[in-house]
């Protein structure tokens, strides 16, 4: 998979790129990092890539110019599918990441200042946010989605069910996880979970899971389905909580 990274700062991206899991899949071939200083794209002789709002108010706005300039270079044909970083547009999500992870090639706009000229948004095809709220610009944002994103190319992650256990995969929050020694300070690893019943332990899991979610975030649970254990167990901790009132 190719990105194109479009930034007025493509130096924070360095370090993220070329470490860990994303460096490792850069090293295999199975990612394709590009990045691109969107100044040096600019018309004007001072390489400025913003200027003030039309209608006034506070701050700069990222011109149109620079932009366009920089995505005809890089995706001449429009063969990358265009997203833009931006705190207004659909929040990210696993299955977002997912339909993502599938395509050949991206294109990542950063934003920076108080926007974008608003005629870059007919060059791209979608605006995502990584959640409610503003950062300084959308370099973080691209990074954030660029990691969520490579998790489900294959070959990526070390084991290829690792994407599919971890929080919100299912819908839910994740399961603990415990590793070696079995008892540590005192505190035990739970029983089921060393006597290699696996039909137990994936309902340990999912009951665990279950009980995070409802004290962290009830309102995932709607969006899933429930088997008859999984209710039951929904129905227990809800007494629970209306006897400790």
């Amino acid at each position: 998979m190719r990105i194109d990274i479009l930034s007025i700062f493509p130096g924070m991206f360095g370090g993220v790129l070329s470490s860990s899991m994303l460096g490792r899949a850069a090293e295999k071939g199975l990612l394709e990092f590009h990045l691109h200083d969107i100044r040096a794209y600019s018309d004007n002789k001072h390489r400025n890539t913003d200027d003030y709002p039309f209608g006034g108010g506070a701050g700069m706005v990222m011109m149109a110019q620079p932009v366009y300039s920089c995505i005809e270079v890089v995706d001449p044909g429009h063969e990358a599918y265009r997203v833009t970083l931006s705190p207004r547009g659909e929040v990210l999500t696993p299955k977002r990441a997912k339909e993502l992870s599938e395509m050949p090639r991206l294109l990542l706009l950063c934003g920076h200042y108080e926007g974008i000229d608003e005629r870059v948004s007919y060059a791209m095809d979608a605006e995502i946010s990584i959640g409610d709220y503003v950062l300084t610009g959308g370099e973080l944002p691209a990074m954030v989605l660029v990691d969520c994103v490579s998790r489900f190319v294959p070959g990526v992650l070390g084991s290829e069910d690792s994407a599919g256990d971890e929080s919100f995969s299912d819908g839910l929050l994740e399961y603990p996880q415990y590793t070696r020694p079995a008892s540590f300070r005192g505190m035990d690893v739970p029983e089921v979970l060393l006597n290699g019943n696996h039909a137990l332990i994936a309902r340990f899991r999912r009951d665990e899971a279950l009980k995070l979610t409802y004290a962290r975030r009830p309102e995932l649970i709607e969006e899933i389905p429930l088997d008859k254990a999984d209710k039951a167990l929904l129905e227990s901790l809800k007494n629970q909580a209306n006897q400790g009132k």
